[in-house]
């Protein structure tokens, strides 16, 4: 076989560091544009087949001209995640040496499965574990491993619970009616039917029942089912709500249920002062979800699932496999790939650590506290305005509201037409973006305030500009 026809695909080192130099231009120069930039840009599938469809070229292309129209043609059509006006969801905003990490990681194409295969980024994962376990205040016992997000998490949670339980045939889990759509998703892969994942109520602050958590479990038992799991919200997606943690705590220890929390988005907030007030009691669940690219600032993906007792995880995840037997190098060198679902894993723990290790601690904290400060003035903006309506108590960066003057007199179906032309003209027509959510059937809107470069100018000219918007709908009836 003829040279030209085996195929090469390497890069003289100018061509890299041309292309490198040229992509790292790119990003630098969206980053510092994004205040003047839309927060949000989209195309329909048909423009984009247009552009994009097609077989695979046969003939090579210049590798500039590739890398200019992925950065014209494909990556702008998104939401602008960190834009400092994105307050749709659940924002991230990434730092620099975050995103350098990532490019790190692939350049040395790190396969974080085991200590053989890269000790270097293994030792880093067992690093930042460990500051998480400080930060939720878990004893030496506890460990975890660094996840692609709070859906794999909670999937590897209910697993370890379904472990430590003994593998029952009927199990049930237990969760807020206002927990996120992952956690009913890993216990149906768990092995829960869906007719035993139990919503149970939550009350107006939107935190869960205790009474009728306990009246459930009661009833299954009754009924023959085995309660495998509890699951709490550190910070619903909805409202921020934070579920009574200590009163669960008692709850699944007096059981012998397995308590799991959810603090995808609101764990990060243990790293202030006022975010260990809000989260009393987090110490004491056998399991924990935190994700680092929400409210700690990293790009996508690093989520990260804590277990009081590591042991748990590798119980339910250790699996020799011939070809892997040489990776087995002494006791205390751990292999993450033990502890959960994934052998070929990105090194995730390198962006955390760089970006800790560039801004520290103090910096972080105070970009977290931000996030809480912001959502207070915005919460005494609403409370201030007669034209908006509080909807939800204001919970860790949360804050939903509605276009609502007072003294209205309007039924709900109306006030939801009015809130849903307000959150269209937004959409498209406004330098900011923010989303809505349903609070016991009540139609809200929502802003979610993470974003370590937002302003109180940013967030204060969003809601100027709902009041605004919600006075001209006014004015259309």
């Amino acid at each position: 076989m003829q040279e030209s026809e085996q195929g090469d695909l390497r890069m003289t080192p100018q061509a890299m560091r041309r292309l490198a130099a040229r992509a790292a231009e790119i990003l630098v120069d969206r980053i510092n544009g994004l205040q003047e930039a839309k927060t949000w840009d989209g195309e329909f599938r048909d423009g984009l087949e247009e552009q994009l469809g097609g077989s695979p070229p046969e003939g090579a292309r210049p590798a500039e001209e590739v890398l200019e129209q992925a950065a014209r043609e494909v990556l702008p059509f998104a939401a602008r995640l960190d834009h400092p006006r994105f307050f749709g969801f659940v924002p991230s905003s990434p730092t620099w040496p975050g995103v350098l990490a990532d490019f790190l990681s692939a350049g040395f194409n790190i396969n974080s499965c085991t200590w053989l295969v890269s000790s270097g980024t293994s030792q880093l994962e067992l690093v930042v574990v460990d500051w998480m376990r400080g930060w939720i205040g878990y004893p030496e016992t506890a460990g975890g491993l660094l996840t692609s997000g709070g859906s794999a998490a909670s999937v590897e949670a209910l697993v370890a619970a379904r472990e430590a339980a003994g593998h029952p045939d009927l199990p049930a889990v237990y969760m807020s009616d206002q927990s996120h759509s992952a956690l009913k998703r890993a216990a149906v892969i768990a092995g829960v039917r869906r007719e035993n994942i139990r919503l149970v109520r939550s009350g107006d602050d939107f935190r869960m029942d205790m009474a009728e958590l306990s009246r459930l479990v009661a009833e299954d038992r009754a009924k023959g089912l085995r309660p495998l799991a509890v699951c709490a919200n550190a910070g619903s997606a909805s409202t921020g709500s934070i579920d009574p943690l200590g009163a669960m705590a008692d709850f699944c220890e007096r059981e012998g249920v397995w308590l799991h929390v959810d603090a995808a988005y609101g764990g990060f907030v243990l790293v202030t002062d006022d975010g260990k007030e809000l989260l009393d009691g987090i110490e004491r669940a056998d399991s924990v979800g935190m994700d680092a690219h929400k409210w700690f600032f990293q790009p996508y993906e690093a989520g990260a699932l804590m277990v009081k007792n590591v042991q748990h995880l590798e119980k339910a995840f250790a699996i020799g496999h011939d070809v892997l037997q040489d990776t087995v190098w002494g006791a205390n060198h751990p292999n993450f790939a033990d502890r959960g679902q994934q052998l070929s894993r990105t090194a995730r723990a390198l962006k955390i650590w760089m970006s800790v290790q560039t801004f520290g601690m103090v910096s972080f904290r105070a970009a977290v506290q931000n996030g809480l400060d912001l959502a207070h003035r915005a919460k005494e903006y609403v409370e201030s305005c007669p034209v908006l309506e509080l909807m939800a108590p204001v919970s860790l960066g949360v804050v939903c509201f509605r276009v609502n003057p007072a003294a209205g007199g309007r039924d709900e179906e109306t006030l939801e037409e009015i809130n849903r032309k307000v959150l269209v003209r937004v959409f498209w027509d406004e330098l900011a973006f923010f989303s809505s959510t349903s609070l016991k059937g009540a139609f809200s809107l929502r802003i979610c305030i993470l974003n370590h470069t937002t302003t109180w100018e940013d967030v204060r000219k969003t809601l100027d500009a709902v009041v605004r918007l919600g006075q001209d709908v006014l004015a259309e009836e």
